[in-house]
C-alpha cells in the first residue's frame, strides 16, 4: 500500500476495470447475503461493463458524478452519485455506488471517492446492506445517521441512510 492514491473523475476506458471492481466488491461485500448464483453469474461482468458505458456515455446520466480510485495504474474503487430517483426527496444527491477493494479499505480511498462524488456540504441519502456494519459505521462517520426506511433489494434488506445540509467539515 506504498503507492499514492488517486481519485479521479472515471473515463470510459475505464469501463472494463470499473465492472471488475464493482463484481468483485459485490463478490467481496455480499458472499452469503445473497445469493451465488447471482454473485457468480457469468454474464455478472459483461452486464456491469454495460452498465457502466451507459453511465459513462448516456445523456439520461449526464448529471451523475463517477469517480474511480487508482493506485500503480489499477482500479481499487468507484463511486456514483445523482439526482435523488424520488422527486419530492428531501436531499440534494443521492450516493448509488460506492466500493472499494477490502484490501484497501480503511486507506482513505473511500472517503476520497465519497468527497470526489458528493460534496461534504450536500445534502444526500444512500442504501447500506442492513447486515453490513462497517458500511454503515463508515457512513456514520461522514455525517449519515439511518432514517428508519427499509427495502429489499436482490434480496438483501437495506436501509436508508441521509445526511442534512448542515453537515460539513
Amino acid at each position: 500500500m506504498g503507492s499514492a492514491l488517486t481519485v479521479r473523475p472515471a473515463r470510459v476506458e475505464d469501463v472494463a476495470q470499473m465492472a471488475l471492481v464493482n463484481v468483485r466488491c459485490w463478490q467481496e461485500t455480499y458472499r452469503g447475503l445473497m445469493s451465488d448464483a447471482v454473485l457468480d453469474d457469468p454474464g455478472f461482468l459483461a452486464a456491469r461493463e454495460r452498465f457502466w458505458t451507459a453511465a459513462l456515455t448516456d445523456e439520461r446520466y449526464r448529471e451523475n458524478h463517477v469517480a474511480v480510485a487508482e493506485r500503480d495504474g489499477e482500479l481499487v474503487g468507484i463511486a456514483m452519485s445523482g439526482p435523488p430517483l424520488d422527486a419530492v426527496a428531501a436531499w440534494a444527491r443521492q450516493l448509488y455506488v460506492l466500493y472499494v477493494y477490502a484490501a484497501d479499505h480503511g486507506t482513505g480511498a473511500g472517503r476520497a471517492l465519497l468527497e470526489a462524488v458528493v460534496d461534504p456540504g450536500e445534502s444526500a441519502a444512500l442504501w447500506v446492506a442492513d447486515l453490513n456494519p462497517r458500511a454503515q459505521a463508515f457512513y456514520r462517520k461522514h455525517g449519515f445517521v439511518a432514517d428508519g426506511a427499509a427495502q429489499v433489494e436482490d434480496g438483501v434488506r437495506e436501509i436508508r441512510m441521509v445526511r442534512g445540509m448542515q453537515h460539513g467539515r
